[in-house]
């Protein structure tokens, strides 16, 4: 069965970055949950993924959903050594306000506050982007994962000294990195296959 694009004239897209939760819609149909097979669910990892549209997309490809949600789930949940996870989510904030990824933008975003309570800084981060001052630790962050997601990639030895004169050692700075370039790719998959919405209240 040929794939059927989908057009939205009439969605409601959001008009700026934010930290409020949005909806996501796909270009293309997502299979059913009641169709995907046991090899796709293995490719999810967590049945509950099943319930968004994006993640039932990417199960079109078993196996390599399964390395990008083993990736995801040890960015940000293998925290035992390496940048707290706050700041992991900061460097996913940063690389999404630099992509334009409205809606990975306000997922990290949010974790980024809840982890940090820093709300305020987060949300300065989503409004001015690179020129947001958030203190020497988190501007230092933000620089690096922003020049990550340039292109071609901006990052030099220069954010590699911010980064350790503020504090961050060899394994911190390699959880910068990895995790900017994990969410340079995964920005770039997800707007190439739906686009945000804001959520009907009425």
């Amino acid at each position: 069965m040929t794939d059927e694009v989908v057009t939205y004239a009439t969605l409601n897209r959001p008009e700026a970055f934010t930290q409020e939760q949005l909806g996501w819609v796909p270009w293309l149909h997502a299979p059913a949950v009641e169709e995907l097979t046991d090899r796709q669910y293995d490719g999810l990892m967590d049945r509950s993924r099943a319930a968004s549209d994006y993640f039932r997309l990417l199960a079109r490809d078993p196996d390599i959903l399964g390395a990008r949600t083993r990736t995801d789930k040890d960015i940000f949940y293998n925290t035992k050594d390496g940048l707290p996870r706050a700041e992991r989510e900061l460097a996913a904030v940063a690389t999404s306000r630099a992509n334009g990824c409205v809606f990975c933008a306000s997922v990290h975003a949010r974790f980024a506050s809840h982890y940090s309570e820093r709300h305020d800084d987060v949300q300065r981060l989503l409004d001015e982007g690179l020129s947001a001052d958030l203190g020497p630790r988190w501007n230092a962050i933000a620089s690096a994962a922003q020049a990550l997601a340039q292109t071609p990639p901006q990052l030099n030895a220069a954010h590699l000294r911010a980064l350790g004169d503020v504090g961050l050692d060899a394994l911190e700075i390699s959880d910068v990195i990895h995790g900017a370039a994990f969410f340079n790719w995964a920005n770039r998959l997800m707007l190439s296959l739906g686009e945000p919405e804001e959520p009907n209240l009425g």
